[in-house]
């Protein structure tokens, strides 16, 4: 694929990609302020526990979706219509099985629901109907067409899968909107998300028929192609699956050990933690097929330049991120939901320093995974995760929240950070970049300090008498000095004059695109 077709693809996908993370984070926040104020707190919390367990019951996926894209990039490059059809073959019949294996999984469960909640629930909800309404969605979202997907994230085109997304999104928060406010039905709420996840697949099946009617789900691949994909699902399957049970179980554990009120409050934080980190998340997804392709077709040296250019941008979003969440934070949740939902500042530095090592773990596991080397380390997040989850469930009983944030946290910078350093640079760079990397990455940690220091002492001066007036004059700030600070110490980097060439050539893209 020709560098400009690279460019142009990375830019369309990261500006529909960006358009629609904001559209699916400002409508579910706005019916979620809904569901607070016209349901009430356990409502919002009850909506977190099913959204967690439904990502739990996921691991029957984790590794598929990864391995088969990845393996999808050779033929592609080479024209290989063949084999294409093959793997999509192979991903149809792998996505029913699926879906088959978290039904299942899903009834199994179902004895242990009331469990899961400590208290009360609603007195007017049926525990079981809201499950199954919400495990019969994900199922479906397997069973119908799931495989089409592969086709556009293969061919770095998720600016499509986004302009589908947003029209479905659409007529499925307009309906909720709707049913929230004049029925105060819970009910109808979750049965319209099992109706238009079935129209989004529909769509975007329909889409892909348009766009590549040569690729159809037939053929079948030599057993040892088989074989290997079916290597690299088992060693994405426990490093996703680590990865799931961290961020997912948190939500569970709160609610069997304090409630569906103190979920609800946690997961207001959450939301707003969550929402950064999908920003990154469309940024990796952007360029990922293109980090992969070149790890075939250039040499190390200009792939570990590639390197360092990722962490430099990711290094100068995250000073500013974090400046915002600990200048913010506050006076944004007591606006939304008032002092009485709200945690300590404490809780706070512990959501911001979660929020960086989260980050970058996954700019060392995306860079990695995009490789395609996952049987190295496979166990690695797997690890993390039964730690987390042990120190989880005993330290929430001592220190309630504090021990959620700590024991992830801690599993990350022990665990799992240190040990995917190392491998990083044994399986995908050679040994000898690691001491360049290093010097480079603490240089850039020490500018975050001295931006987030900056950021947090000026805002500390701001004495206002609206909270939204604060929260402006925070955000000024926040941005005008991580901004300043960050081109002021890196304008001399290699890496500096590399971003600006890019900006060119994404807006003269975009620019064309019109």
């Amino acid at each position: 694929m020709a560098m400009e077709n690279k460019t142009k693809n990375v830019s369309r996908n990261l500006m529909f990609g960006t358009i629609l993370k904001i559209y699916q984070l400002l409508m579910p926040f706005i019916i979620r302020t809904i569901i607070i104020k016209i349901l009430g707190m356990k409502y919002a919390g009850l909506n977190s526990l099913f959204n967690s367990i439904l990502q739990v019951l996921n691991i029957a996926e984790l590794g598929v979706g990864s391995a088969l894209v990845f393996s999808m990039y050779r033929p592609i490059a080479e024209n290989d219509t063949k084999k294409i059809c093959a793997l999509m073959q192979l991903y149809k019949i792998y996505y029913r099985v699926i879906g088959a294996v978290i039904l299942g999984i899903g009834i199994c469960l179902t004895p242990i629901l009331p469990k899961l909640i400590n208290g009360e629930v609603p007195s007017e909800i049926n525990l079981y109907i809201l499950y199954y309404l919400n495990l019969v969605s994900t199922v479906l979202s397997y069973w119908l067409f799931a495989y089409k997907n592969s086709l556009f994230q293969a061919h770095q085109r998720n600016d499509i899968i986004s302009k589908v997304t947003i029209i479905t999104n659409t007529i499925m928060y307009f309906l909720q909107i709707i049913l929230l406010t004049l029925m105060k039905n819970y009910y109808l709420y979750v049965f319209i998300i099992l109706i238009t996840q079935v129209l989004n697949n529909i769509l975007i099946a329909f889409v892909a028929n348009k766009f590549y009617p040569n690729y159809n789900a037939q053929g079948k691949l030599e057993d040892s192609e088989v074989k290997a994909i079916n290597s690299s699902i088992k060693d994405l399957f426990y490093s996703q699956l680590g990865l799931v049970v961290t961020t997912s179980v948190d939500s569970i554990i709160i609610s069997a050990f304090l409630g569906l009120v103190e979920l609800a409050i946690y997961q207001n934080y959450y939301y707003i933690l969550n929402a950064l980190i999908a920003f990154f998340t469309i940024f990796y997804q952007s360029c990922r097929a293109s980090i992969g392709t070149n790890f075939i077709i250039k040499s190390v040296d200009d792939n570990f330049k590639d390197f360092k250019f990722i962490t430099f941008i990711v290094m100068g979003v995250l000073s500013f991120c974090i400046s915002c969440l600990l200048c913010m934070y506050q006076p944004f949740i007591k606006k939304w939901v008032g002092q009485a939902n709200m945690l300590d500042n404490k809780c706070v530095f512990l959501f911001a320093l979660y929020f960086f090592v989260y980050e970058i773990m996954f700019l060392f596991e995306n860079y990695k995974g995009a490789t395609g080397k996952w049987h190295e380390d496979r166990f690695r997040p797997l690890i993390t995760a039964i730690v987390n989850l042990i120190t989880n469930i005993i330290l929430v009983n001592y220190i309630g929240i504090y021990g959620i944030l700590l024991s992830t946290i801690g599993s990350y910078i022990i665990i799992n950070i240190p040990w995917l350093y190392r491998r990083l640079f044994i399986d995908v760079f050679e040994k000898k970049y690691k001491l360049t990397y290093t010097k480079y990455l603490i240089q850039k940690l020490l500018l975050l300090l001295i931006i987030v220091s900056s950021n947090v002492f000026l805002c500390s001066l701001i004495k206002t008498n609206g909270l939204f007036i604060q929260l402006v004059a925070n955000l000024c700030v926040c941005t005008l000095v991580s901004s300043i600070l960050y081109i002021l110490f890196s304008i001399k980097d290699d890496e500096f004059d590399r971003a600006m060439s890019l900006a060119k050539k994404m807006f003269k893209s975009s620019i064309s695109d019109r």
